[in-house]
């Protein structure tokens, strides 16, 4: 399974995408951006990734420019679609649409804590998105996206260790203009949009975009009769342009977003879909309690409710979900930018100022099964909102008689989170926890599903108390009190973050001659975090089972102490517990970078570009926005000196830091464009995200130059255990290096093929470490060492081809437009368990249509997903559904046991019509 996509099939797609293929870029109309280069060529490409108007060729950094004609032609709405076009880019979201998660090369973070930024930061109109998951949104009328690969951060905005995404959105024209669309497509999808932008006065302009998006679910909910993973949104922008004099202009926009819409399904993984989940879920094996090689878990689901078919379904898109939970959610996203631009004589002033708030409330049946075991209900209490302040300046100009360009500038940030979170056990919780104590080892025999503690009666007390000893009344006490924890848990969690960031940077091109420039870039960044939280909680079971048997994790006797853990641990799930109902906890961070950029480059000849650069990257620290992550949920918060307070420094991690290199070359001659580039970039406390299961994980990965004492990769099969690395052996955790190639060729006027090959090998060393001081990793990561990054697969082909003929001599168009995606293997779950493995896949799109004269109006079928391919976004551990470990289903073969997994699927093939009209 494990194939890396065979070189046969490298050299197939590597082939094909010079056909087949697109990192998208055919030049962008934007006025501004023309500036400087009228009369090279309609087929250029003009960016601004370097804060000035340039053709992408002679760019010296790796970036994909993709125009408005290619998202309109892919059907991209928000970031996702990207994907089509950027071979270097994968977007995906997880269990809430705010928690949408992009990465560069590889690299990205996982979107589900709010407390992590991103490493691929998102700016629209130049306005940096707190996290990447807000550019989910719809987009209006955009003239194009730029994505810059690689560390940013010495030309504006917020720095960033991966790359960017910036998003550049139609601006008011001084000339009547307005668009129409209306589309119609399966899953009864409707999608109505339009502009309109014109003059107010002799320097004043205005535009307005708007879109309505409605479409039923591709998951059916059987239990509550309805469909998850729906759209129901609408988008309005409005945009005011004053420019006075051709040296000022002024540029207002304020928009607005609503989401109400039930998000995010999941199914369990099975056998035809992962082969690594082996016959835990195969119904020709007997589920009976004592069957060695079934899985406990699914026989307690099974008495418990859980329709086995669920566990056996590959991608149906039914759901399993508890009768009366739901997934709805909304969200509210709205802000307002002003921008400045003013040549002031000698000298361009910039000045960016914006602020927005964002809010996003999200139930779920967080189990995703039948059995109600864990949810987030229906209200307005759990949210996650940012109200995020932002203002740049920058200046820039020319020196020595244009022997330099100059550019210095200064950024600003406020940034205040709030987290609430209301996280409840089901009403079955109690019964299915002791059911999974019972049914897992040598109770089993009392295992009665439909009795009071989950045992046979009478017989079933007794036994218990008579194996545990001593022990036994305290047992069957706590037993009795796990089986009534029931609609317990969280009643309110708060959590605020206020972050404050500023920075300082200069980015300036030297022309040493007429074709050799020397680019030199610095930043320095001041991060600070204050961090609280308050916690409600009424699960008094928990503190009650402590108090039961708490002495007994020290007993003689094996099976007492084992089931004192069993008991504490489930009670205690994500250290929910009423000992810190009222508990408040604060903390606060602060941290200094310098960071930078050097760039050679050469133009031995006008078509040809050649390029060699270093970048030092940095994404600040911050707190893990997860209870849990404060201790292990067995022994109670008395226990530890200073209670809960004295523990908030487990929530704290590091910046990461990266160092990158590359070396490229770009050939245009206005039909035909090259780039290449080979990169490697060395990441240090790469900041790491997953789900075990029960909570979240936050830790700092680092590399190890020495042994780990037992715990180095070569070990890593025999052990759980990752070892420990003296600090003075400790560097970069993460390494991704490789290849990227982009091509554009215009052979006729009406006919456009770009193509795009990305090689990328992202890996953790051999041997890696939790922290710079060289502590281990948690032993949930035991697969993380000498294997590549989740998400990560090696190679990925894109490409697409445009074919706008003439039809007849009316003035008519026709349109034949194809896109597509190879992608090769890749594990889709941060803790490389292979259950999370995804076959390598394609996926293509393709529209069709005639356009009237002068494209005033257009009629085209389009499809998505043509194939209907069906796959995984994320694989995930089904939260507290891990059964007892027994041969087979122990490490190496078998990582994670009998955990149960559960996936999320990317969206199924999807078809339509759409109409539009300019007038």
């Amino acid at each position: 399974m494990k194939s890396t996509f065979r070189r046969s099939i490298a050299l197939g797609a590597l082939a094909g995408a010079m056909a087949f293929s697109s990192s998208a870029a055919f030049a962008q109309d934007a006025e501004d951006a023309q500036a400087g280069t009228e009369g090279e060529g309609e087929n250029v490409i003009v960016v601004t990734a370097q804060g000035r108007a340039q053709a992408l060729a002679d760019v010296p950094v790796a970036i994909s420019a993709v125009n408005a004609e290619t998202l309109q032609n892919s059907g991209a709405n928000d970031i996702r679609q990207l994907n089509q076009v950027a071979p270097s880019l994968l977007v995906s979201s997880t269990g809430s649409e705010a928690n949408g998660s992009a990465r560069i090369r590889g690299i990205g973070t996982v979107g589900d804590n709010p407390g992590l930024e991103s490493s691929v930061p998102v700016f629209i109109d130049g306005v940096y998105r707190s996290r990447s998951g807000i550019g989910l949104n719809e987009l209006g009328e955009i003239e194009r996206v730029e994505v810059q690969r690689g560390p940013q951060g010495t030309l504006g905005g917020r720095n960033s260790s991966a790359g960017l995404i910036s998003i550049f959105s139609k601006k008011p024209q001084f000339s009547f203009g307005a668009t129409g669309e209306i589309t119609y497509g399966n899953y009864d999808y409707w999608r109505l949009g339009g502009s309109v932008t014109g003059p107010i006065s002799d320097t004043i302009a205005a535009r307005v975009d708007g879109i309505w998006v409605k479409r039923d679910g591709f998951y059916f909910d059987p239990a509550n009769n309805t469909d998850v993973n729906d759209r129901d949104r609408y988008f309005v922008r409005g945009q005011v342009l004053f420019e006075p004099t051709d040296s000022f202009s002024l540029r207002l926009i304020a928009d607005y977003t609503s989401r109400e819409e039930k998000c995010c399904g999941a199914i369990y993984v099975d056998n035809t879909v992962n082969p690594f989940i082996g016959n835990l879920n195969n119904p020709s094996v007997p589920l009976a309690p004592l069957q060695p090689t079934g899985n406990n878990i699914i026989n307690v689901l099974r008495d418990l409710g859980q329709p086995i078919a669920a566990f056996n379904q590959g991608y149906d898109r039914t759901l399993s979900v508890t009768p009366g939970r739901s997934f709805a959610g909304e969200t509210k996203d709205y802000g307002f930018s002003g921008q400045i631009d003013w040549d002031i004589g000698g000298a361009t002033l910039t000045s960016i100022t914006a602020y927005r708030e964002y809010r996003s409330g999200q139930a779920s049946d967080t189990d995703y099964g039948t059995v109600d075991i864990l949810y987030r209900g229906v209200n307005d209490e759990a949210y996650r909102q940012f109200h995020t302040f932002t203002q740049e300046l920058r200046l820039q100009g020319e020196a020595f008689d244009g022997k330099l360009d100059w550019l210095v500038g200064g950024f600003f940030a406020n940034e205040k989170l709030t987290v609430r979170d209301n996280l409840r056990f089901g009403n079955q919780y109690g019964r299915f926890a002791n059911c999974r104590i019972i049914s897992g080892g040598g109770l089993a025999g009392l295992y009665s599903p439909t009795s009071p503690l989950c045992v046979v009666p009478v017989v079933g007390p007794a036994t218990l108390a008579g194996a545990t000893g001593a022990s036994g009344p305290d047992i069957v006490a706590a037993f009795t009190a796990l089986d009534g924890l029931n609609n317990l848990g969280s009643t309110i969690d708060n959590y605020f973050q206020e972050g404050t960031n500023w920075a300082v940077f200069t980015h300036n091109i030297l022309h040493i001659t007429d074709s050799l420039d020397l680019t030199l870039g610095l930043r320095y960044t001041n991060d600070k975090k204050d961090f609280s939280a308050t916690f409600g909680n009424d699960n008094t079971v928990c503190t009650r089972v402590q108090g039961l048997v708490l002495d007994d994790l020290a007993s003689t006797n094996a099976t007492a102490r084992a089931l004192a853990g069993a008991l504490i641990g489930l009670s205690c799930q994500g250290n929910s517990t009423a000992e810190i109902n009222g508990v408040s906890i604060s903390d606060d961070r602060k941290e200094d970078e310098f960071t930078g950029t050097a760039i050679l480059s050469w133009k031995p000849i006008d078509d040809l570009l050649l390029y060699a650069s270093f970048a030092r990257g940095y994404k600040a620290g911050g707190f893990n926005l997860d209870r849990s992550a404060l201790k292990s949920p067995i022994f109670p918060f008395a226990a530890t000196t200073g209670g809960a307070q004295a523990l908030v420094g487990n929530l704290q991690f590091d910046p990461e830091l990266v160092d990158s290199y590359e070396i490229g070359a770009k050939y245009a001659t206005g039909p035909f464009s090259l780039s290449v580039s080979a990169f490697r970039s060395e990441f240090s406390n790469f900041q790491l995200n997953t789900f075990n299961g029960t909570v979240f994980l936050v830790q700092n990965v680092n590399g190890c130059t020495g042994g780990l004492v037992g715990g180095d990769a070569a070990d890593s099969d025999a052990s759980a255990a990752t070892g420990a690395c003296a600090p003075d052996e400790v560097g970069y955790g993460v390494l991704t290096q490789g290849v990227e190639l982009e091509a554009a060729m215009v052979p006729a006027d009406n006919f456009r093929v770009a193509a795009g090959l990305t090689y990328a090998s992202t890996k953790y060393r051999d041997n890696i470490v939790g922290n710079a001081n060289g502590s281990p990793l948690d032993p949930a990561l035991r697969k993380l060492p000498g294997d590549n990054l989740s998400n990560a697969p090696e190679i990925v082909a894109t490409g697409s081809v445009t074919w706008t003929p003439e039809l007849g001599s009316s003035g008519l168009t026709g349109l034949v437009y194809i896109d597509g995606r190879l992608t090769g293997d890749y594990n889709t779950g941060s803790d490389l368990f292979p259950q999370k493995e995804q076959d390598g896949y394609a996926l293509f799109n393709a529209r069709v249509g005639v356009r009237g004269p002068d494209e005033k109006w257009s009629l085209e079928l389009w499809a998505q997903n043509i194939f209907d391919t069906d796959y995984s976004q994320v694989a995930f551990n089904t939260p507290f559904q891990a059964g007892t470990t027994a041969a087979p289903f122990v490490d190496p073969v078998y990582p994670g046991g009998r955990q149960l997994f559960s996936q999320f699927l990317a969206e199924p093939r999807t078809y339509g019509v759409t109409a539009r009209f300019n007038f």
